[in-house]
C-alpha cells in the first residue's frame, strides 16, 4: 500500500505533539525557578537579600536573552491547536478572551496587590494590606514611588492577549490569505539553511532599528523592541502548528543553531559581567548584545523545538495535570515569592536555607491555589482553567 505524505501532514497537523506541552511545563518550571534566583542576583528586582552573589550572574545572564521569547513561541503553537478547534476566528477570540482576560483581571484584582503592597512598603508605607487593598491600591498614578495600576508579572498575558487578538483580526478579516501565506513562508524558510539565519537577520534588524530610538521599556503602549521580537516569534510557533514541514528543517538546524546559541552567548556574557546591573555600555557594544541576545534566542528556541521533537513527544500520565496547573502556577508564583521573601529574609537564615524556603513555599502555595481551585467550578476560569465538564 503506498504512503500519501498528504494524509500523513493532515495527520500530523491535527494530532497532539506531547513534547511541546512538556517544553511548555519546562519553560515555565524554569521561570519559577529563575524569579527566585532573581532574589539573590545583584540586579534590579521586587526584592533582594541583604548580599548579592555575583555567582549568579553568568547562568542567570545565559537564561535571560531566550526564556521569554521561548514563552511565546510556545504559546504561538498552542494557539493553533486552539484556532483549529475554534469554529471561527471570532470563537478563537471570545475563547482566548475568556482563558486570558479573565484570569488577567483576576491577577489585577486579587493576587498582583500582595506584591503592590510589599512594594511601597519597602518605601514605607504605613497600614496593613487590608487597609491597601481597599483603598489604596486602586488608583491611578504613582504612590510611593510606583505607578499604579500595575498588572506585574502578568505583562505576559496581557501580550498574549493582544497578539491573540491582533491574529484573530487577521484571520477574520483575511483568513485564507493569512494562513495561505503563512503556509508559503514556511516552504520558503524550510529550504536550506534559512529557518536558521533569515529570523535572525530580520529579528536582529528590527532590533537594532528601535534600540536608539524607543525606550526598552515594559508596557502594552510602549515596548515596541518587545514586541518586535515576541510577536514574530509568537507567529512561527502559530504557524509551525500548521506547517509540519518546518519540523524537518528544525531537525536539519538544531546543532548549528546550538552552536549559534552558545557563540552568541559569549558577548552577552562578557558584557553583562563588565556592564552588571543597570550599568549603560556604549552604544556599539549595546548594539553588540542586543543582536546577539537575538541570535541566542532563535537558536535555543530551534534546539528546544527539536528536543521537544524528538525526545519529549510522547505521553505520561503526570503530562497532563502539569500542562493544566502551568497556568495557575504562573499567576500564583510572583506575589509567592515576593511574600514570602518579604517576612523570611529579616531572619537571615542563609543563602542556601532561604532559597530551599523561597522555592518550596512557592511551590506549595501554588499546588494550594492549584488543588482547591481546580475542584470549584466558579474559580477555575480566574485561575486560567477551562470550565469543568458534567
Amino acid at each position: 500500500m503506498q504512503h500519501d505524505p498528504n494524509l500523513a501532514a493532515h495527520a500530523r497537523v491535527h494530532q497532539r505533539h506531547y513534547g511541546m506541552d512538556w517544553l511548555r511545563i519546562a519553560a515555565f518550571a524554569l521561570l519559577i525557578i529563575y524569579h527566585v534566583g532573581m532574589v539573590f542576583a545583584p540586579w534590579e528586582w521586587v526584592i533582594h537579600t541583604p548580599r548579592s552573589y555575583a555567582a549568579l550572574i553568568p547562568p542567570m545572564a545565559l537564561v535571560t536573552p531566550w526564556r521569554l521569547p521561548l514563552l511565546f513561541a510556545v504559546s504561538g503553537y498552542a494557539s493553533r491547536k486552539l484556532y483549529d478547534r475554534a469554529s471561527s476566528p471570532r470563537d478563537f477570540a471570545r475563547s482566548r478572551a475568556n482563558r486570558l482576560l479573565i484570569p488577567l483581571a483576576f491577577g489585577m484584582a486579587a493576587i498582583v496587590p500582595l506584591e503592590m503592597w510589599v512594594r511601597v512598603m519597602e518605601t514605607g508605607y504605613p497600614d496593613g494590606y487590608l487597609h491597601f487593598w481597599a483603598g489604596d491600591y486602586w488608583r491611578w498614578g504613582e504612590f510611593y514611588g510606583r505607578e499604579f495600576p500595575s498588572w506585574e508579572h502578568l505583562w505576559f498575558v496581557a501580550y498574549l492577549a493582544a497578539y491573540s487578538f491582533v491574529l484573530a483580526g487577521a484571520l477574520a478579516w483575511q483568513g485564507e490569505r493569512v494562513l495561505a501565506a503563512m503556509e508559503r513562508t514556511a516552504d520558503w524558510l524550510a529550504t536550506g539553511a534559512r529557518l536558521l539565519w533569515v529570523p535572525i537577520c530580520v529579528l536582529a534588524t528590527m532590533r537594532l532599528a528601535l534600540l536608539f530610538v524607543v525606550p526598552e521599556r515594559q508596557g502594552l503602549t510602549s515596548d515596541w523592541s518587545g514586541h518586535a521580537q515576541y510577536l514574530p516569534v509568537f507567529l512561527f510557533g502559530f504557524a509551525l502548528a500548521g506547517a509540519p514541514q518546518l519540523w524537518s528543517a528544525i531537525q536539519r538546524a538544531w546543532k548549528p543553531a546550538l552552536i549559534v546559541a552558545v557563540l552568541a552567548g559569549m558577548p552577552v556574557l562578557v558584557v553583562e559581567m563588565t556592564w552588571p546591573g543597570s550599568a549603560v555600555p556604549p552604544h556599539e557594544v549595546m548594539a553588540l548584545d542586543r543582536s546577539c541576545r537575538i541570535a541566542m534566542a532563535w537558536g535555543m528556541i530551534l534546539g528546544l523545538f527539536h528536543l521537544a521533537e524528538s525526545a519529549w513527544n510522547h505521553d505520561h500520565k503526570w503530562r497532563k495535570p502539569l500542562a493544566e496547573a502551568v497556568f495557575p502556577f504562573y499567576i500564583v508564583h510572583h506575589p509567592a515569592i515576593v511574600l514570602i521573601a518579604w517576612y523570611t529574609l529579616p531572619l537571615d537564615l542563609g543563602p542556601a536555607t532561604e532559597f530551599a524556603l523561597l522555592l518550596g513555599g512557592t511551590l506549595a502555595a501554588c499546588l494550594a491555589v492549584y488543588a482547591i481551585g481546580a475542584r470549584i467550578g466558579w474559580v477555575r476560569p480566574l485561575i486560567g482553567l477551562s470550565p469543568l465538564r458534567s
